[in-house]
């Protein structure tokens, strides 16, 4: 029994392709390059975070209702 054969697919053609970034794809990343960059090297704006109790309350209980 023979299979039947493929024709091979055409080439693309360039004609209508528009092939340029637009100018955000190369803005957007490099101003979050920037901005993420800014804030690692000025750490004393970087404030912890404070607990709240409730939440530390509820993992606490999910933890020794789990261990039992």
């Amino acid at each position: 029994m023979s299979a039947p054969t493929q024709t091979p697919p055409r080439p693309a053609t360039r004609s209508g392709a528009d092939s340029r970034l637009p100018w955000w794809a190369l803005a957007l990343p490099a101003l979050l390059f920037t901005a993420l960059l800014v804030l690692i090297l000025n750490p004393s704006d970087a404030h912890a975070a404070t607990g709240d109790p409730v939440v530390t309350h509820l993992f606490e209980r999910l933890r020794q209702l789990t261990a039992r």
